[in-house]
């Protein structure tokens, strides 16, 4: 069989190329300088939390829970963590918890200082409303000359 220089068998190794010399060190791939959009926060279950402290409690040779560490992941302050709050019987606390500000509870006044409000805001319009009638009411009396009644001259007379 003829083979032509470009043609190598299957199991071949490919050609070295040599690049400036036998010396030259291989050269990387650029890296990626893509950002992610934002990390993902790795969530472990309950479930997932109790298997690890099983398996740590069955440890007993040296270095078996480091190995254990290593492969799940997750660093030593959790299993103290997580431990404690086994002990203490708090396995619901094992869900993680919710990030971020705490909800404030709800007002129970709130419908009722919503309501107040609205009527507030009904009573200033009709209050500005009246004040505009007696403003109105007093330019026509100055123009036609008629003296107003003061609710202090009715008490009095």
């Amino acid at each position: 069989m003829e083979r032509s220089g470009t043609e190598r068998s299957a199991g071949a190794p490919p050609p070295r190329q040599i690049a400036n010399g036998p010396t030259a060190p291989p050269v990387a791939a650029a890296p990626n300088p893509e950002v992610l959009e934002k990390p993902q926060r790795r969530r472990i279950s309950a479930s997932d939390k109790l298997r690890i402290l099983q398996e740590a409690d069955r440890c007993t040779e040296s270095g078996q829970i480091g190995a254990l560490l290593r492969r799940e992941g997750i660093y030593s302050s959790y299993l103290q963590k997580w431990s404690k709050q086994r002990d203490a019987g708090a396995l619901g606390a094992l869900h993680g918890q919710k990030r971020g500000p705490r909800a404030l509870a709800p007002n129970p006044l709130a419908p009722q200082v919503a309501q107040q409000q609205r009527e507030i805001t009904r009573l200033e319009k009709k209050l500005k409303r009246a004040e505009a009638i007696i403003e109105f009411q007093k330019k026509i009396a100055a123009m036609l000359d008629i003296p107003l009644n003061h609710p202090d001259d009715e008490e009095n007379g």
